[in-house]
């Protein structure tokens, strides 16, 4: 039913490969003089710069306020259910190969990979239920049931299927393996096609839309955009990229949760390559001298550790609000970044086993479109909430004690705002209530919370405290077309010297592989700064590309003048 896989070299395109050569292999040492490190924060993507950085020759100390590693990426443990705190879907896994091959490590060596048969369950608001699978004979016969048995229903999934193709190739060659460090960068002729192929004046919703004439087959297809936080109504349509990675690529699970990432990135990181990771270690500021240069950090305590290059992996707005001197672009960004939405998360250890719910269940409302307004809009908590319920001791069995069942509830709703502070309380014990009604009801069980023996809850609150995420929005900065590419946060700070960012609000955004490949131009950017590597010509010859771009239409324009007024 669920089982190991091995390698999925098969996926890596041409393109992908010559990405990853721009830089040296990391036996290549490079000559860095003892330069130092810090670098705030172990969540995935710090973890990983660690591992590239200290692999370079860099001297890197991590630290990081909890005890524990990973940050959202972190496990909760109670009375022998381990729960994953926050990401439960390893999808886009050649992102996570290419990591792990940049380190001239095995994926597989470090990191057991099972591969749901399903996945998902999605129950729509009136009771149905269907199956999502990468089965690719599976998902037709599903999508019949609803879209019909003629040709038609073949040739638009297909369409479908080959439009977030395009998407999911030409999102990771233009946002995931550039950076952006000027507005020109963006502005290039040759990214002008692609304005069109991604579809960026479109949304998810409507671009399923094309595709599917019945509503449920849209809803099936669009609520995957609750994973990078935002409403399938408003997110770009490029992000039904994520629909293509499930299907094409398949939804996997780390044997002993997803944690098991970051174990392996640290491991990689202090054990090869000699990075030190400090816990419990809360860094109240970032220095800056007089020269708005970063020159290290101070603790709590008030001691201060110093390094040459500083790299914050805390929360990008709560580092500009709370670690960093006040500027006019951090109280621009505290006031009026658009954030992603937070969660209310039940995590419950059953007294058995619930065979009704699968690895990964979705929880739709009866009006669709109205329960993400509730959240996004209004920042209200709809009585007709949608959720995600993931039991991954239905794939992994040492989740829990044996005969019982480890779950995870992740309800979405608004971050922290004027609109709903003094209400979360009342929000989580509706939101209890509400959704073992739901579970309960749609899946034909009586007195669910009669088998909840261990629960621990997380709301915006938590969110907040546990880990500095501003608002206790859970994945940072959101991903509208004013906040991506060149207009999201640089990897480089603009106002610090010698001062990077790496994570869920920085370019190019939020989700694990993709703060993976952060990390990787972040190092880029690192090695680039310090002149390891040649930074190449490509500035020169893009702004070339302007000047004959505006020569050409000056020349036209004379010519077109002179023909008609000479």
């Amino acid at each position: 039913m669920y089982g190991p896989i091995g390698s999925h070299k098969q996926f890596v395109s041409h393109e992908q490969k010559t990405a990853a050569t721009k830089i040296p292999k990391v036996n290549k040492m490079l000559n860095v003089e003892n330069k130092s490190v810090i670098i705030i924060g172990c969540g995935v993507g710090g973890t990983a710069l660690a591992a590239r950085l200290a692999s370079r020759g860099f001297t890197v100390d991590v630290y990081e306020k909890n005890e524990h590693s990973g940050g959202r990426l972190s496990l909760l443990h109670a009375n022998g259910h381990r729960f994953d705190q926050g990401p439960s879907l390893y999808l886009m896994p050649r992102l996570f190969e290419e990591t792990f091959d940049d380190l001239d490590e095995n994926l597989s060596d470090h990191i057991e990979l099972m591969q749901c048969e399903r996945n998902y369950s999605v129950y729509f608001g009136d009771g149905d239920r269907c199956e999502l699978s990468c089965n690719f004979a599976k998902m037709y016969n599903e999508i019949k049931r609803y879209e019909g048995e003629s040709e038609k229903t073949l040739v638009n999934f297909m369409n479908f299927m080959k439009e977030t193709h395009v998407h999911y190739e030409r999102s990771i060659e233009i946002a995931l393996k550039n950076n952006y460090e000027h507005w020109y960068n963006e502005f290039q002729l040759k990214h002008v096609p692609n304005a069109f192929r991604l579809h960026l004046w479109s949304t998810v919703y409507g671009s399923v839309k094309k595709f599917f004439n019945t509503e449920k087959m849209r809803q099936a297809f669009s609520f995957q955009t609750m994973y990078i936080g935002m409403s399938p109504y408003d997110t770009p349509a490029l992000f039904n990229l994520l629909q293509y990675t499930e299907i094409a690529e398949g939804v996997f699970y780390p044997r002993g949760g997803f944690h098991k990432v970051i174990e392996a990135l640290e491991k990689i990181a202090t054990k090869k390559f000699g990075a030190k990771f400090h816990y419990n270690s809360n860094i109240k500021k970032i220095i800056v001298d007089e020269d708005n240069v970063a020159k290290g950090v101070q603790f709590d305590d008030g001691r201060k550790e110093y390094a040459d290059i500083v790299v914050c992996n805390a929360d990008l707005v709560y580092a500009y609000n709370n670690l960093l001197p006040e500027t006019k672009y951090g109280r621009k960004l505290g006031k009026h970044a658009a954030l992603t939405s937070s969660s209310i998360s039940f995590y419950w250890g059953l007294s058995k086993q619930v065979l009704e719910l699968d690895v990964h269940n979705v929880f739709l409302a009866k009006d669709y479109k109205a329960s993400f307004d509730n959240v996004f809009q209004q920042q209200i908590l709809s009585d007709d909430p949608f959720f995600y319920v993931n039991v991954p001791s239905r794939i992994d069995a040492t989740a829990a004690p044996e005969g019982k069942d480890t779950v995870v509830l992740l309800l979405p709703v608004s971050h922290i705002s004027a609109n709903n502070h003094d209400c979360i309380d009342k929000w989580v014990k509706r939101a209890r209530h509400r959704c073992i009604q739901i579970l309960e009801n749609r899946l034909g069980i009586k007195d669910f919370e009669s088998l909840i023996e261990t629960e621990i809850i997380n709301d915006p609150r938590s969110w907040e405290s546990k880990f500095n995420l501003w608002k206790g929005a859970i994945l940072g900065m959101s991903h509208s077309i004013p906040q991506v590419l060149h207009y999201r946060p640089s990897i480089r700070c603009e106002q610090f010297k010698n001062l990077y960012f790496v994570g869920a609000s920085a370019h190019p955004g939020t989700g694990v592989p993709i703060v993976l490949c952060g990390a990787k131009l972040a190092e880029q950017q690192i090695l680039k700064d310090y002149g390891f590597i040649e930074r190449g010509h490509d500035d020169i010859i893009i702004i070339s590309q302007y000047l004959l771009f505006g020569l050409t239409m000056t020349a036209l324009f004379l010519a077109i003048y002179y023909f008609f007024f000479f």
